[in-house]
């Protein structure tokens, strides 16, 4: 018996139904992120290793893809770490700030960029979990102020609703009050960011699970149980806009302006996202160590799982050209939402022009133009033995009409009108 032939783990072939699924949804986002201003930018799917794993990309790093080192001789002997010198793009962030360090001088500021491609993370594979998968990225850089967190949220509103995704959440928070949190509770400042990958399993785990694997990690009992009691009292907040309703819950660790601009934010967005609930979330950490600000990720009904993302990394750009740029980024999980979505073809009229074998070439591609020129899109099928199987193929692909042809007693080709594909 013959091997199945299938893709390598964690990638997948992509069916012509489902290609147009997503390529109408990549431009509907591409469009509507044009229409807020936001230039596409390119930058290579391999990046230098040490740019790729320096500290900033979270667990990501641990993912990495590794690309082994050219003209190496083959009896030349090689630690592990000194065999690879690129890696495949885990995020679009990290290689975005590198494009900006590289390219400073003939970006006007504050810049703003849109980003759309394959990343590539060595995780293991599941449902809706893939090694490859497309990200879209929008990120404003140059720009210190909360615009910058409301313009990304609001244009990935819009794309979202422009797409059918409506009723959406936002969940919002800020790594100032995170950090002023675990500060005000005792922790160690080097010991947050084990304490915030913990805090992030919250929606998954529960308070109880998280307060468990603090203890199990061994911290301060004092610090876990002055955690446990700010985090009680802040969980069932989400109102962020009423003045004095977080001030009065949050240790005072937590500056004040933090606090405020995740106001100024939420204001905002009540009036150019109105369709958007917006509410605070103390247990959100998104795991990127590259966050600075308010950070924050958008859900839909019913779901578990955000299909979008982002926040404030003011001093990631600054790594690569010495000169620190505030920065702010959202991007989409674009396959959480593309199964969620109708088929791309719906707009555009779909036809099969049937014809029998040896028909003329040049007379089915002048009725193909002029189909296409009504605005159809028109493939050619051969007519088979039995119709029947072959019209539920071209239903299933997207085809709504039928178009037959038939050679006349004098050679030439006869059309018919079109008709529906689904009664024919």
């Amino acid at each position: 018996m013959a091997a199945k032939v299938v893709p390598a783990r964690g990638m997948r072939d992509i069916l012509p139904v489902d290609k147009a699924r997503r390529e109408h949804a990549l431009h509907v986002i591409r469009e509507v992120y044009r229409s807020f201003g936001f230039d596409e930018v390119e930058t290579p799917a391999l990046e230098e290793l040490s740019r790729l794993e320096s500290g900033q990309g979270g667990e990501n790093e641990k993912m990495l893809f590794k690309v082994m080192r050219r003209g190496l001789a083959a009896e030349q002997a090689l630690l592990p770490g000194d065999a690879a010198d690129l890696g495949l793009r885990f995020d679009l962030t990290v290689p975005l700030t590198r494009y900006v360090a590289s390219n400073a001088a003939a970006l006007r500021m504050p810049f703003k960029a849109l980003q759309i491609g394959p990343v590539w993370r060595a995780e293991r594979p599941q449902k809706g979990r893939y090694r490859q998968f497309v990200q879209c990225d929008i990120d404003i850089v140059g720009e210190p102020g909360s615009l910058a967190e409301v313009e990304l949220v609001t244009a990935t509103h819009t794309a979202l609703t422009r797409l059918g995704l409506t009723g959406t959440t936002l969940r919002l928070n800020d790594r100032g009050v995170l950090t002023g949190l675990l500060t005000g509770c005792g922790f160690a400042e080097d010991a947050h960011g084990s304490v915030l990958i913990t805090v992030d399993k919250a929606d998954k785990v529960g308070l109880d699970g998280v307060l468990a694997e603090l203890r199990s990690k061994g911290f301060d009992e004092g610090s876990v149980s002055a955690l446990e009691k700010s985090l009680t009292e802040l969980l069932p907040l989400r109102d962020v806009r009423t003045p004095g309703v977080l001030e009065s819950a949050l240790p005072e660790a937590v500056p004040i302006k933090v606090v405020v601009r995740l106001r100024e934010i939420a204001d905002a967005l009540a009036l150019s996202a109105p369709g958007l609930d917006v509410q605070f979330d103390v247990t959100l950490v998104r795991g990127m160590g590259y966050y600075t600000g308010p950070i924050f990720e958008m859900s839909m009904p019913g779901s578990s799982s955000s299909i979008a993302g982002g926040g404030r990394y003011d001093n990631m750009v600054g790594r690569f050209s010495g000169r620190d740029l505030p920065a702010a980024g959202f991007s989409i999980g674009f396959e959480r939402i593309v199964d969620e979505l109708s088929s791309g073809d719906e707009e555009t009229l779909a036809i099969a022009l049937v014809h029998p074998a040896g028909a003329n070439p040049g007379e089915l591609l002048r009725k193909q133009q002029e189909l296409i020129a009504a605005g159809a899109r028109v493939a050619l099928v051969k007519q088979a033995k039995r119709m029947q199987p072959l019209f539920d193929a071209l239903v299933a692909e997207g085809y709504s009409r039928v178009v037959r042809a038939r050679v006349a007693e004098d050679g030439t080709l006869e059309f018919g009108d079109p008709s529906d594909l689904t009664t024919s």
